[in-house]
């Protein structure tokens, strides 16, 4: 069976979206066509809200631009309620423990919670004392509502997952661990490229090869050329994340691994240009590159809202 051939239970088995590497293939194929579907209505002018009276906590310890828009607008979409948590306002922030913060969100009828902080530790505790869904709206170890977004715009682009390319270049931290997990599970080809020394966590890289479907193959090499050719998705982050200082030395290692024009020419004709935005133009990628026929951007951004919908939707709706 692939991806096209796939038919939605409405069904998941986990209760959480802390990382992929808990979703099994069919998992995250469900994910997607509620993601399709979701998207349908919406240009469809069909109203769809079946979280109606459900209430989503979402907690920020790094600002947002489009994991809050997408969250907020698609619980809304669904007929819930967001409610906006900075952990600047609540005791989170000032040293309350986390078993305490959820069972109080639990006793005041909160239904589901999504969370934006550093440490995957803080996700794993709040899943563990609380008896409602967890949703990882980004740590430094895992972006997995990102990646189905990536995904679902690779299918939208190709009409197929399955042997399908996908190059990321960068540091290998979350968005390039959370890649090798989805892609692969999927039936796409993952290449990560990294400078020596930045590459991703090994224990990550094996996870990948091991959950990978229908021969799907994960390679990390430091070898640019290697890494674009055949590639029908270029990918890259910023360099330096949120709260990082420059440091000279790793900006000298990544920027050949720039996406420019000449990088995009050496991939497959039909390729397409991703970036999880915010970009530093000049940096990790160039104007030319950003505002090409190749760059899917802004879909890509769009395809947030939806996938997240869908997350939502299959794991607060019970």
């Amino acid at each position: 069976m692939d991806f096209n051939a796939y038919k939605p239970t409405g069904k998941l088995s986990n209760k959480h979206m802390l990382t992929l590497m808990d979703y099994s293939t069919e998992e995250i194929w469900e994910i997607l066509k509620c993601a399709i579907e979701l998207k349908r209505k919406v240009y469809a002018h069909e109203k769809h809200e079946y979280l109606a009276g459900k209430t989503l906590a979402m907690i920020f310890a790094k600002s947002s631009t489009r994991t809050r828009i997408s969250f907020e607008q698609g619980i809304k979409q669904l007929g819930g309620s967001p409610l906006f948590l900075s952990t600047n306002d609540i005791q989170l922030g000032r040293g309350e423990p986390i078993r305490d913060t959820v069972r109080v969100m639990e006793r005041m009828n909160i239904d589901g919670i999504m969370i934006r902080t550093f440490k995957q530790s803080d996700l794993n505790e709040l899943a563990k004392w609380g008896h409602i869904p967890v949703i990882n709206g980004l740590t430094d170890d895992f972006h997995p509502c990102q990646v189905l977004a990536d995904i679902l715009t690779v299918y939208e682009k190709f009409g197929t997952l399955e042997g399908k390319k996908l190059t990321f270049f960068g540091e290998g931290f979350n968005m390039a661990n959370s890649l090798m997990l989805g892609c692969a599970k999927v039936g796409m080809d993952v290449c990560i490229c990294s400078p020596e020394g930045l590459g991703p966590d090994p224990a990550i890289v094996e996870a990948a090869r091991k959950g990978a479907f229908g021969g799907a193959k994960v390679t990390v090499t430091s070898d640019i050329d290697e890494a674009i050719k055949g590639a029908h998705a270029v990918y890259t982050d910023v360099f330096f994340s949120m709260g990082q200082t420059k440091d000279p030395a790793k900006e000298k290692a990544l920027m050949p691994m720039q996406v420019n024009a000449e990088m995009m020419k050496k991939a497959d004709p039909d390729a397409i240009f991703l970036h999880c935005l915010p970009a530093h133009r000049g940096e990790e990628v160039t104007d030319e590159v950003m505002e090409s026929p190749q760059s899917w951007i802004f879909p890509e951004a769009e395809n947030r809202l939806h996938a997240q919908k869908a997350v939502m939707y299959l794991l607060m709706k019970d």
